[in-house]
Order: structure tokens, then C-alpha cells, then sequence
């Protein structure tokens, strides 16, 4: 049996690829199929990388996402775009402090985005298989699509948001 190793150097090239993806970011599957029954990646989201807020109702599962370095906002909305909360998490390198959480489980159907906060952030997200790509996630539409010229000011908005609040 051979273990498995997530060594600093392997999040390095994940954190690299996301240096140099047009997106910002770049995730690392970690199961060996969409069929597999947990679904399990590291993405590494770099700051100024916006994910368009999303929710995941269409194929629901609870998704569960733990910093792994770095620092990020989990973003929650309503369902008119207002925002409903802002949850600060990320490694013990950037403090103990109550409101900052290690990671967050979001229930399917809540609309939400995630943030980087610092360079070199990564994530580990977890959640039931099989994945169904035409059904991943259903795109607020209250919300900039993703390279529109809208999105980098919408995504200043919740930065400054997240830094406000």
C-alpha cells in the first residue's frame, strides 16, 4: 500500500499553476474519478482570482472546505445577491482569534463565493461524489460572469466588503 504525500513542493506547483492559469487559480483532484463517492481537491486561489458566487442546487451535497495555507472569505448571499455573511478562515499563521475558523461546511443551495485574502492561499474542498460536471453548480445571475468587465469591480466590492466587516 502507498501513501499518499502532500508535500509543501506538491502544493507549490498547484500554487504556481494558479500563478500562472488566466483564472488565478487551478485545483488538484485528489480522488481518481468523478464516480469516486467522496470527491476530494486542493485549490489554489491567488488574490484577485474571481469565482463568481454559485450555489450548488442542481446536484445537492454539502461541501466542506478547510484552509490549508492562506487565508480567505467564505462570501453567503440571499437570494436577491444581498450579502448574508462574511466567515474569515484560514491557518494558525494568521491568528487565533474567534472569528477566524480553520474551514466551513456551506449546505447545498446556499449561494456563496470564496476569496483569497493573501498570496499563495489553498484550499482543501470535500464533498460527496459522483461529480456531475453538467450539474457542479448553478451561477448567480445576480452576479458578473467570470472575465466580464463587470467582475474585477464586483470582486473589488466584496474585497473591500470582506475588509470592512
Amino acid at each position: 500500500m502507498t501513501v499518499t504525500r502532500f508535500s509543501h513542493e506538491y502544493l507549490g506547483i498547484t500554487i504556481d499553476k494558479a500563478k500562472h492559469s488566466p483564472r488565478l487559480r487551478h485545483h488538484c483532484n485528489i480522488h481518481q474519478s468523478y464516480d469516486d463517492p467522496c470527491q476530494r481537491l486542493f485549490n489554489a486561489i491567488g488574490m484577485g482570482s474571481y469565482i463568481r458566487p454559485h450555489r450548488h442546487s442542481w446536484d445537492p451535497k454539502a461541501e466542506c472546505l478547510v484552509a490549508v495555507l492562506g487565508l480567505f472569505a467564505l462570501v453567503t448571499f440571499d437570494d436577491d445577491g444581498s450579502v448574508y455573511e462574511v466567515v474569515r478562515f484560514g491557518t494558525e499563521k494568521y491568528g487565533q482569534a474567534e472569528d477566524l475558523s480553520v474551514g466551513v461546511e456551506l449546505p447545498s443551495g446556499t449561494w456563496h463565493t470564496v476569496i483569497a485574502l493573501v498570496p499563495d492561499s489553498v484550499l482543501l474542498e470535500l464533498k460527496a461524489g459522483p461529480f456531475d460536471a453538467k450539474a457542479a453548480k448553478e451561477p448567480a445571475l445576480w452576479a458578473p460572469m467570470e472575465g466580464s468587465p463587470e467582475a474585477s469591480f464586483y470582486l473589488h466590492y466584496l474585497f473591500r466588503l470582506v475588509h470592512s466587516s
